[in-house]
């Protein structure tokens, strides 16, 4: 329940997922440090093995395999991966990137789930502040290049962020987009060298609200206001009726991620 910034130098309702721990990869622990051939074959079993497994089970496995050395991130769109991992390791650390540019209801929902949930948020920065970045590269780099842009405020602080772990979640979901469509639950991610945990990638939108109202986790208030995937705000709009949930990220680019997961 504390926030730490750091500088760059329950499952849902629906009974059709509950099942036991049988079938879990039994006995697992997190291969020494440095050894990534380990730690991606430690993935791709616990990937094949924990494929129908309940989120709070995959979960469990990552805090007991990896311990402190496990992470999570938010975009504070909603706390639903961050509640969940904190039943299963209280304490666990929120990682959250700060990029200058977020709305204030963003920040609203990062204050009150380090308020209110046994988490420890730690907000990763960039390297440079948003006025140093303009004197660089020019006002406004997301309108021009927005690519350069994200990965300078998100990308490199995440990668800087994550050097003293050895496996992340997220809340990625196959639903949300087609180039989200195969994200594994656990999976490899090859460019940082680490475990990459989705525990509700097969979950639905409507299991995401089922276990919101379950439980009561925080959500963004932009979800109610037209806003179904939520960024930074001068890359993101309103969505309109009948558009994909991710069309109101980076409108007039052909551009659908900020490249966390690319």
């Amino acid at each position: 329940m504390t926030t730490t910034t750091q500088s760059p130098s329950g499952e849902s309702a629906s009974t059709a997922r509950d099942r036991t721990d049988e079938g879990a990869p039994a006995g697992d622990r997190a291969p020494a440090a440095g050894d990534p051939n380990a730690l991606r074959r430690l993935a791709e079993r616990a990937g094949r093995e924990l494929e129908d497994a309940p989120a709070p089970e995959i979960l469990r496995w990552a805090a007991d395999t990896f311990g402190e050395r496990f992470c999570v991130t938010s975009s504070m769109e909603d706390a639903v991966v961050a509640h969940l991992a904190s039943r299963a390791m209280p304490g666990v650390h929120v990682l959250f990137l700060d990029t200058g540019y977020h709305f204030p209801e963003t920040i609203g929902t990062r204050d009150a789930v380090s308020a209110v949930m046994d988490v420890e948020v730690v907000d990763l920065t960039p390297r440079q502040t948003v006025a140093e970045q303009d004197a660089e590269y020019g006002p406004r780099l997301h309108d021009r290049n927005p690519d350069l842009c994200c990965a300078l405020r998100k990308v490199r602080p995440l990668d800087e962020g994550l050097r003293a772990y050895d496996a992340w979640a997220t809340g990625m979901r196959r639903e949300e987009s087609p180039s989200r469509a195969d994200t594994p639950v656990v999976g490899w991610d090859a460019k940082r060298q680490k475990v990459k945990l989705s525990p509700i990638a097969r979950w639905s939108q409507n299991d995401v609200a089922a276990y919101v109202a379950e439980h009561g986790v925080l959500t963004n208030p932009l979800l109610s206001d037209g806003y179904p995937s939520v960024g930074c705000v001068p890359c993101t709009r309103r969505v309109l009726a009948g558009e994909d949930a991710r069309a109101g990220r980076w409108a007039g680019f052909d551009k659908t991620e900020c490249g966390l997961h690319l």
